[in-house]
């Protein structure tokens, strides 16, 4: 039997469940992302890959797209 994902939505993303997201799952060692409102799609990336991402991001790196 294979256990379930636990997906985790960031706080920001609200309670309403209305409201797409991106959504994160750590699972063997690496961590899977889906979008809230087309769950079937799944990517799947390194904890030090995201972690760069994350890191560009809070400095501002990826701005000019949005």
């Amino acid at each position: 039997m294979t256990d379930a994902i636990n997906w985790q939505k960031s706080s920001f993303s609200g309670a309403d469940n209305n409201q797409s997201c991106i959504e994160l799952a750590p699972v063997d060692g690496s961590i899977k992302m889906r979008e809230s409102d087309d769950p079937d799609i799944v990517v799947t990336t390194s904890v030090a890959k995201l972690r760069a991402f994350v890191l560009g991001v809070k400095a501002g790196e990826f701005d000019h797209l949005i």
